[in-house]
């Protein structure tokens, strides 16, 4: 299988470009992400900045939004969200949300979706946040909902929390099949359960040996439906940032945020390449790079160089 590669973009925070400013900057990193060779982009699906990436406060656009603008700036890569909350959008709703992206795209939406967790928003947003037992069951009867929607032609659903009634959804998505599916997480009873059955792509986080154990989880739990595991590309996020020589690996992580300086590994294009040599060997698909670290056009380019080296 040929490698795959996402750019995802869960910071829209520029020092150096105005507020007003911040949208043309994710424009630029965009186009960079597929003239680089990535396959995929995909935007953040919160309303407050996460603490793992930033402050709180700090600017933070509607995903669907970006990805319908970043559609009519893009001709090749996938756009989703990595991912979408389950308790923020009505989920029938969100499938017409995605199948109107995969038109506006011309094919090239991904719906990204998982059990949600931020609580903060939640209680800024008035959203309900159940606990995780109820968001899993969500998550599974909203991609129900979501699948049908984008196969037949008047599906109906009647579960516990969600349900359709012969819903109509034109214009049908130009994807065969429609969107693409990305469940995002990796709980092992029931995220990678789900994703078993739903999921196109999966994106896990964690060193390798973490991530990596998730994959014979996950192959169980499609022999136990009786699907082939290869049919999902299972990809990682990696730390790696790579640098254009030896001297500039100090330099790099001045420019990133000193909560995250922990979990970036500056590195050679040839280090780079090597790195991922090892996770495919462990049977991953693909890998995820943010842009919390490359976050100009020139280092995006700079990953471009690795994906160029680990595909030969």
């Amino acid at each position: 299988m040929r490698p795959f590669f996402s750019y995802h973009m869960p910071s829209y925070t520029f020092p150096e470009r105005p507020e007003a400013d911040l949208f043309a900057r994710t424009v630029e990193l965009a186009q960079a992400a597929e003239e680089a060779g990535f396959d995929m982009v995909t935007v953040m699906d919160h309303f407050y900045q996460i603490g793992p990436v930033g402050e709180e406060t700090e600017p933070m656009l509607e995903g669907y939004s970006v990805l319908a603008a970043l559609a009519m700036r893009t001709e090749r890569v996938l756009l989703g969200t990595m991912v979408s909350g389950v308790t923020y959008r009505n989920p029938a709703m969100l499938a017409k949300t995605a199948t109107t992206l995969d038109v506006i795209s011309k094919g090239r939406a991904v719906l990204g979706l998982g059990a949600a967790w931020n609580d903060s928003e939640h209680q800024g947003y008035g959203f309900d946040f159940p606990g995780i037992g109820e968001r899993e069951d969500r998550l599974e009867e909203a991609l129900t909902i979501a699948k049908a929607m984008f196969t037949e032609e008047r599906p109906s659903f009647d579960g516990t929390y969600y349900r359709i009634d012969r819903a109509l959804n034109r214009p049908r998505p130009v994807r065969a099949g429609g969107p693409l599916i990305l469940v995002g997480g990796g709980g092992e009873k029931r995220t990678l359960r789900t994703a078993a059955r739903f999921a196109d792509i999966t994106n896990w986080f964690g060193t390798l040996d973490e991530a990596a154990a998730k994959l014979a989880v996950l192959d169980r739990h499609c022999e136990a439906i009786g699907r082939d595991p290869k049919e999902i590309t299972r990809t990682v996020a990696v730390p790696i940032v790579p640098v254009a020589s030896e001297g500039d690996k100090a330099a790099v992580l001045t420019r990133v945020p000193e909560r995250l300086r922990a979990a970036v590994m500056p590195v050679t294009v040839a280090e780079g390449a090597d790195v991922l040599g090892r996770y495919l060997d462990a049977g991953f698909d693909g890998f995820t790079f943010r842009n919390v670290a490359a976050r100009t056009p020139e280092a995006v380019a700079l990953i471009g160089q690795v994906i160029a080296r680990v595909r030969g």
